[in-house]
This record gives structure tokens, C-alpha cells and sequence, in this order.
């Protein structure tokens, strides 16, 4: 049969020891992309979590909810037909913003 030899003691991997190359095709999966800002340090992240939930505490104090708007009754009454209104100007075919009489 055939003989063949290689000789594997010289052999090392290339990626190994030269480290990544531009090779000027997009993208390069081997250099990694810069960071777009700093990171945080620990110290920097325990202090805005830390103001964070001193305002948290604040909104709490304060009553924390949202107050509910003052015409309830418009809003319920909107809530109740505007499906309705809204499929009526679908099915009709009907644009108020090009027939103002469009109901």
C-alpha cells in the first residue's frame, strides 16, 4: 500500500497563537465588537438600585396609585360603544375623515 508521513510535532493551531485577523470581509466574528458606553461598577449599580427604591418608597408613601380620571362616566360610556361605532364606519365603508356627515 501507500506510505504516508506527516510530521505532527511542528504542527500548532494557528487561532491559538495569532489571534484574530481582519480579513476585511463583514463580519468578522473574531474580533469583538467595542462596548457602546461604560459598564457599571458594583458600587455605581448598588447606588441607583438603592435611589431607585428610596423613590419607590417615596410613591409609596405618597399614596402610590394612579387617580383615576375625572369624567369616569365618558370613559365608560366610550368603552361601551366604541366597538360598535367603529365596526359601523368599517362596514359602511364610511371615512369621516373624507365625508364629515359620516356617522
Amino acid at each position: 500500500g501507500c506510505e504516508t508521513s506527516s510530521n505532527t510535532s511542528n504542527a500548532r493551531p494557528t487561532a491559538v497563537t495569532e489571534g484574530p485577523k481582519d480579513t476585511g470581509s463583514y463580519p468578522n466574528l473574531n474580533i469583538p465588537p467595542p462596548v457602546a458606553a461604560k459598564q457599571l461598577t458594583k458600587e455605581e449599580t448598588a447606588a441607583k438600585l438603592a435611589q431607585l427604591k428610596a423613590e419607590q418608597q417615596a410613591q409609596l408613601a405618597k399614596g402610590g396609585r394612579a387617580k383615576p380620571a375625572a369624567n369616569t362616566a365618558a370613559l365608560n360610556t366610550l368603552a361601551r360603544t366604541h366597538g360598535d361605532d367603529a365596526l359601523k364606519q368599517i362596514e359602511g365603508k364610511c371615512d369621516p375623515a373624507l365625508d364629515p356627515n359620516c356617522n
